[in-house]
């Protein structure tokens, strides 16, 4: 039953994406578009509403729903992996990392054409976890000094972005570029959502597959080597999942914030600690999140796209000042 509850509210929350924005589309033309696009059965519409519907408000939406919940998901895994509420892909500095290696290859070419976009986000995704976490373990290796190393590596790696787009990005790539890094779903295409599609699947199964690995790992290291937890290689497969998909996500629609960090944090009010239940409920919240926030991005100014980082981020920003006080007087 919850199954299907969530099925719906994605559903709802999809259907949502595609009929609201500046020229509200009804209902029946939705799904005669949906008919002719899927079963061919050849129903009249009008091209501008179907070329709207199908070929950019669905395949919007659709990522927006997978960029949610690989962002949500890569929250729950970096919170259970360091013990501490206020871990996410964009605090880390993995969000940074993959923006400048996204910015790396589209302006300095690196990589001799062998890299794309979304290969020079993971490169730059990996090589910021891999700086935070050496800092981390210099500066003693617990919690707070990963985040604080997140925020030094965030800091870092968001200059190298800006000192790259300011020696070699002419006037217009600039632009382009720093629109794109506040989170821009405007120029998505179908094969934007079949890269994030799958990518998102697979590292939904992967969290799940390690749900119990995770509870484990929420009491420390030591007890989850003793539960008979293969501590190293339940790292290496979790952090691997969670670099993929923020660089996925970043190298598709920019740096995003606050997903991670919100949204695993009040499933945990909804649906408890246990990453079995927690696991699906971000997800499906981090989908229906990002899709609302879409809507939005798309509606608060007529006739401009505000870009939807800074959406998430006027939802975020108090998200993240409850978490702290919440995290004050338990402390």
């Amino acid at each position: 039953m919850r199954v299907a509850q969530g099925a719906a509210i994605l559903m709802l929350a999809v259907l949502g994406g595609v009929v609201i924005g500046e020229t509200p589309l009804p209902l029946a033309t939705v799904a005669a578009v949906f008919a002719n696009n899927i079963w061919d059965a050849g129903l009249i519409v009008d091209p501008i509403d179907a070329g709207i519907i199908w070929s950019y408000r669905l395949p919007r939406t659709l990522l927006a729903a997978a960029c949610g919940a690989g962002l949500a998901l890569s929250g729950v895994v970096l919170q259970a992996l360091v013990r501490n509420a206020l871990a996410d892909p964009y605090l880390l500095g993995v969000s940074a990392g993959a923006g400048a290696g996204a910015v790396a290859v589209t302006i300095l070419g690196v990589g001799g054409g062998l890299l794309g976009i979304s290969g020079g986000a993971f490169v730059g995704a990996t090589l910021a976890f891999a700086v935070v976490a050496m800092l981390a373990r210099a500066a003693g290796g617990g919690s707070a000094q990963l985040v604080l190393a997140g925020i030094a590596g965030s800091q870092l790696f968001n200059a190298l972005t800006s000192f790259l787009i300011a020696k070699s990005a002419n006037a217009e790539q600039a632009r382009g570029i720093m629109f794109w890094l506040l989170g821009n779903l405007s120029g998505v295409r179908w094969p934007d959502v079949m890269l994030a599609a799958p990518v998102t699947a697979v590292g939904f199964l992967i969290c799940l597959w390690f749900a119990r690995a995770m509870d484990a790992f929420s009491f420390g290291v030591s007890s989850a080597a003793s539960l008979g937890i293969a501590v190293r290689r339940v790292q290496i497969m979790l952090i691997g999942a969670v670099t993929l998909m923020t660089a996925t996500m970043v190298s598709l629609v920019g740096s995003i914030g606050f997903v991670g960090l919100v949204i695993p944090h009040a499933m945990r009010f909804v649906v408890g600690p246990q990453h079995a239940r927690l696991v699906p409920a971000s997800a499906l919240a981090g989908a229906v999140f990002l899709i609302v926030a879409d809507i939005a991005s798309r509606m608060l100014i007529p006739g401009q796209v505000v870009p939807i980082g800074v959406v998430t981020a006027l939802v975020g920003a108090p998200g993240f000042a409850l978490i702290l006080v919440r995290n004050r007087r338990w402390s």
